[in-house]
C-alpha cells in the first residue's frame, strides 16, 4: 500500500484516537517537503552547481530553483545576488511518492545506518533530515558522478505540537533509533 493510501486509510483513525481529534481536518498531515542543496565555496563553479541542479531533477523528479544571496557577507565572500544553494519544494502526489522513496529505498542504502534521531524534529512537528552524500538514492549512479555532495530535506506538517508530529513520522514508517 503506498503512503497517501496508508494515511488516509489508517493513519488518520489511529491518530484520531490518541489525540482524541472530533474532525478529520484537525489531524495533522505533511504539508510539503523541501530539498535544499548549499552549493557553499563551489558556488562560482558553473559545472558543480548544474551538476547538483540535474541531481535534484533526478531525484525528486522535479525542476529545481536557485537560491540567491540577498545581500553580501565579506567573512563568508558571498556577494549579493550570487547563487547559494539549490532547492525543490514537493507538495501532493509528488511529496507522497518522494518520502515513500525515502523511506523504503533511500534509508536502506545507507551505509552504518541505525535509525534517524527525534532531535531532527522541531517544536511545531517538522522534521529535517541532512544527508552527507547524495549517493543514497536509488536515480543516482556513483559511477557517473564528478563530485559528492551533502543535501537537507524538510518536511512540514500541519501538527500544533513535537508529540504529534513525532508520531505522525511514526506512524508513516520512518525508522527512528530504538533509544
Amino acid at each position: 500500500m503506498r503512503l497517501e493510501e496508508k494515511y488516509k486509510k489508517e493513519i488518520i483513525k489511529k491518530l484520531k484516537d490518541k489525540f482524541g481529534y472530533k474532525n478529520t481536518l484537525e489531524v495533522p498531515r505533511l504539508v510539503k517537503a523541501v530539498i535544499n542543496v548549499g552549493v557553499g565555496r563551489s558556488s562560482k563553479e558553473k559545472a558543480f552547481v548544474d551538476g547538483v541542479e540535474s541531481n535534484l531533477t533526478r531525484i525528486t523528479g522535479q525542476r529545481p530553483v536557485k537560491t540567491l544571496a540577498k545581500k553580501s557577507i565579506s567573512a563568508f565572500k558571498i556577494k549579493e545576488g550570487q547563487i547559494v544553494g539549490v532547492a525543490v519544494t514537493l507538495r501532493g502526489k509528488r511529496m507522497y511518492d518522494f518520502i515513500d522513496k525515502l523511506i523504503n529505498l533511500s534509508f536502506p542504502r545507507i551505509r552504518d545506518f541505525r535509525g534517524l534521531s527525534e532531535k531532527g524534529i522541531d517544536r511545531t512537528g517538522n522534521f529535517t533530515i541532512g544527508f552527507k552524500e547524495h549517493l543514497a538514492f536509488p536515480e543516482i549512479n556513483p559511477q557517473e558522478m564528478e563530485a559528492i555532495h551533502g543535501l537537507e530535506i524538510c518536511i512540514a506538517t500541519s501538527a500544533k505540537t513535537r508529540e504529534e508530529g513525532l508520531e505522525l513520522f511514526k506512524l508513516l514508517g520512518f525508522p527512528f533509533k530504538k533509544d
